[in-house]
């Protein structure tokens, strides 16, 4: 349904955003890395006036099927590369629909948008 799907989950998992101890950047199938995917209620607010308004969301069973489908592929990508399935990477994933709370007390990682 989400043909577009394989694309964003390749450049999430290849870009080269952690940093080794040599200050050398590298991506999460390079290190290898596990992976947490943390749903959001919403991404397609937009501002009016001094209001947010989000009347160009996607419905709930549409989101349900996309989180799904995103996750799955994480997986399977994950599980077909060699350096990741010795090591036993795992993706970690919260429930799409449920309020869900992240608190991170750390110096990173860094909040990055790439739009697809």
């Amino acid at each position: 349904m989400f043909a577009f799907l394989p694309n964003p989950v390749n450049t999430l998992l290849n870009v080269k955003l952690s940093e080794t101890e040599n200050g050398k950047h590298v991506s999460i199938l390079d290190l290898p890395g596990d992976i947490l995917i943390v749903p959001q209620a919403t991404l397609g607010g937009r501002v009016k006036g001094r209001n947010m308004q989000y009347h160009s969301n996607s419905g709930k069973e549409e989101g349900l099927e996309l989180y799904s489908q995103f996750v799955n592929l994480c997986e399977k990508e994950l599980a077909a590369n060699s350096k990741c399935a010795e090591a036993g990477v795992v993706v970690e994933h919260g429930t799409f629909g449920n309020r869900q709370v992240l608190k991170l007390d750390t110096n990173g990682p860094y909040t990055h948008l790439i739009e697809f």
